[in-house]
């Protein structure tokens, strides 16, 4: 398997995870870049948001996920900061994303919407790589399983669920992709994309090793829910847009 590491230079490491988000956030400064007219951006904006981006996206996904395993970093607290190392929480990242996205776009005056349907696009291909990344790291492997395609880790076969959800996420930029080229009202591209994710995490996870309850982990719990919410506001504020296109 890849090792973690790309490039090593004595003590100066560039890895794979952390390739994968300077990647994602180029994405994000290129379509806001190309799409600023309608936007209403200067480049300077773009420049701003993308700070208020990287730091609400990078914080929320971290704290979310040293919350979740905090027995692992109470152990060593230093390790909170490691964040070449992976660990980082999608649904963090996202909250903290939109709180940030929020606060700024609002003060600038510039619609939330707007600017949510442009950057979902390259975020959604940013984050299928980073679970390519999470495969190159060794890390979230899935159940234990005998089919063809499974992945020695901790010396047993298992699923690769890391690739599992690569190709969900993928399909998800694909279509949000495609649907970029059509014309809805603003939201609809932001929701489709809450939807898509949760449906393919929500799918995924069934291929995970987690504590479950009534036969569901929380991940489940929380995309299902934002399953509800999404399917529940597309079909509420843009069904007939959709239905004619």
């Amino acid at each position: 398997m890849i090792g973690p590491v790309l490039l090593k230079i004595g003590a100066f490491e560039i890895r794979y995870y952390g390739l994968v988000y300077v990647l994602g956030f180029l994405l994000v400064y290129y379509f806001l870049y190309k799409n600023k007219e309608k936007l209403n951006f200067s480049k300077d904006d773009i420049d701003e948001y993308l700070i208020y981006l990287v730091l609400g996206t990078v914080i929320g996904a971290r704290i979310l996920h040293v919350i979740i395993e905090y027995p692992y970093y109470l152990n060593d607290l230093k390790r909170i900061f490691y964040f070449w190392e992976g660990g980082m929480a999608f649904f963090g990242g996202l909250l903290g994303s939109i709180l940030v996205s929020y606060y700024y776009l609002n003060k600038k005056n510039i619609s939330f919407y707007k600017v949510a349907d442009v950057i979902v696009v390259p975020l959604s291909l940013a984050l299928s790589l980073g679970r390519i990344a999470n495969f190159i790291n060794g890390e979230l492997f899935g159940k234990i399983t005998d089919v063809s395609w499974c992945i020695i880790a901790d010396n047993v076969c298992r699923h690769p669920y890391q690739l599992y959800e690569f190709i969900g996420r993928f399909l998800a930029f694909l279509i949000l992709l495609s649907l970029s080229f059509k014309k809805f009202r603003a939201g609809f591209l932001f929701w489709m994309f809450i939807l898509l994710i949760s449906l393919s995490r929500f799918v995924n996870e069934f291929f995970r090793d987690n504590v479950t309850l009534l036969g569901l982990n929380p991940w489940q719990y929380l995309s299902l829910g934002l399953i509800f919410v999404s399917t529940y506001v597309i079909i509420r504020n843009y069904c007939c847009d959709f239905m004619y296109k």
